[in-house]
């Protein structure tokens, strides 16, 4: 048994990663998380690790468009998909609009949470670009912040939505 998880840690299976638009073809350990690889092979440090399990949001990243904990998914199950991290919401060099009105409304303090809740807010605008309070708190339900109190992100929302 022991043979067999020494041989498993060794294989390593190629696969295809569609990053922010750009190609990038790697080999990787079967076992490896999204998240792992967003940030130890293609060096991608916008994407938190925080709980590990999915609950936190910090590792969130768009998966064919829809919000998705990295810390869950493995790599391998992504092979030809689209992956968007913060890193690709970038427009012609500058910030999303999001991201622009989180800092304009005081909804950044210690910043760890704010990729995540960028990512799902993203997503949100995306899908419904005149959501309501209502809406912008059930999309961000899965990010937990403990600095903001969420109002002051939710009101920032809104003001991108605009």
């Amino acid at each position: 048994m022991r043979d067999n998880l020494l041989r498993m840690a060794k294989m390593r299976f190629p696969i295809l990663l569609v990053v922010n638009g750009e190609e990038h073809e790697l080999e990787i350990d079967p076992r490896r998380t999204l998240l792992q690889t967003l940030r130890e092979e293609l060096e991608l440090g916008g994407t938190h690790l925080g709980c590990d399990s999915g609950d936190c949001g910090a590792c969130t990243v768009l998966l064919d468009g829809e919000p998705a904990p990295s810390c869950l998914v493995l790599a391998a199950d992504c092979d030809g998909r689209a992956i968007v991290t913060v890193e690709g919401l970038l427009q012609n060099g500058e910030p999303h609009a999001v991201q622009k009105a989180l800092v304009a409304q005081g909804g950044i303090q210690c910043g760890y949470c704010t990729p995540g809740i960028v990512v799902s807010s993203v997503a949100l605008l995306r899908a419904n670009p005149n959501p309501n309070e209502a809406e912008v708190r059930e999309a961000i339900a899965g990010n937990l912040c403990r600095c903001t109190g969420y109002q002051k992100i939710v009101e920032a929302v809104l003001a991108a939505a605009k």
